[in-house]
């Protein structure tokens, strides 16, 4: 028989409480602090070494949930790292990154000379660490698992984003907006699923994290408007796609994304778009202070289908309809 262990690191230890919860087991003893100079220390507090290695009676497989907290994504690869290393070394036979936000998945390509792909970076120091398999959510780009030579299960947000959506609006009066081109896949595979139409805006981003001219393609006249993305950061996007929707007729704008990075002064933006409300998932931590500071907030909490997928990999079942989003909604 199969046992578990499942570790964190400082980034994100509510979800992998929760996650643990949904297992039924405890977290691992761990412990990871910085030296005064900054250097970043890791402790195992317990064996995550087969128990029975010669008559294989109960394999030990090792899963570290680190995520991205927002301005600490450095400390959070670091510590991830040097779990995975530290696992290795004390002979754990297989380790799984639980990596709930990718980081560094926006730099995916070479989109200007000298550019670093540091996403397919991220992806071999994982590697190079020990880690022999990965889960993440809602990848930025989808060619980011071909950067990997070890199993990548992309797992989705969309089934708990059918059910909140279900639950909380009216869907026959709804259409779907993808904020851009990109992101016209996931709007659509939502809009198919609720079988509500569809829309699309257009945008030229001058630089990072800066949103020009916006264009609409699509009707949204006295409907609710639900803007679908994969993250929120600044917000700059959102704010100005909201604008574009009311000037169109929109009765009500809804915002839902998989990661509420909510960085810089999107607490702000938010506060002054026009949103009625902005729905993110806790694969990224939200404090307390951004959920008192923007009203708009509500957290949907993607554990299950996180400890689905370990619970899966765990007993060697099948995660595909996790990564299509085919089975009915968590």
């Amino acid at each position: 028989m199969n046992s578990i262990k499942l570790l964190t690191g400082n980034s994100h230890p509510q979800l992998a409480k929760l996650v643990a919860d949904r297992l039924g087991i405890e977290l691992a003893n761990t412990m990871a602090l910085q030296y005064s100079n900054q250097e970043t220390s890791v402790t195992i507090g317990e064996s995550v070494r087969d128990e029975d290695e010669k008559k294989y009676t109960k394999l030990l497989l090792v899963f570290i949930l680190q995520s991205t907290a927002p301005g600490d994504i450095n400390d959070g690869v670091m510590e991830l790292l040097i779990m995975i290393n530290a696992c290795k070394t004390a002979s754990a036979r297989r380790i799984t990154a639980v990596v709930p936000n990718y980081p560094y998945a926006r730099q995916d390509k070479k989109d200007k000379s000298r550019a670093p792909i540091t996403a397919k970076l991220m992806a071999n120091m994982l590697q190079e660490a020990g880690c022999n398999h990965v889960i993440t959510m809602d990848l930025h780009a989808s060619q980011i698992q071909g950067f990997f030579d070890v199993p990548v299960d992309n797992l989705f947000a969309e089934p708990s984003v059918l059910k909140w959506i279900r639950s909380n609006v009216d869907v026959e009066n709804c259409v779907i907006v993808s904020p851009d081109a990109g992101g016209a896949k996931r709007a659509t595979a939502i809009a198919d699923r609720l079988k509500i139409p569809f829309a699309l805006i257009h945008k030229e981003r001058p630089r990072p994290n800066e949103v020009g001219r916006m264009i609409l393609v699509g009707d949204v006249q006295s409907k609710t408007a639900i803007l679908v993305d994969d993250m929120i950061d600044t917000a700059g996007t959102l704010v100005k796609a909201a604008q574009t929707l009311s000037e169109h007729g929109a009765s009500e704008i809804i915002a839902i994304a998989t990661h509420g990075i909510l960085s810089g002064n999107a607490i702000e933006n938010l506060n002054n778009a026009k949103l009625s409300r902005v729905v993110v998932t806790n694969t990224v931590p939200v404090s307390q202070e951004k959920l008192e500071a923007c009203s708009k907030l509500e957290i949907i909490d993607i554990s299950s289908v996180l400890a689905e997928a370990c619970r899966r990999t765990h007993n060697g079942e099948s995660v595909s309809s996790l990564r299509s989003g085919s089975e009915k909604d968590p």
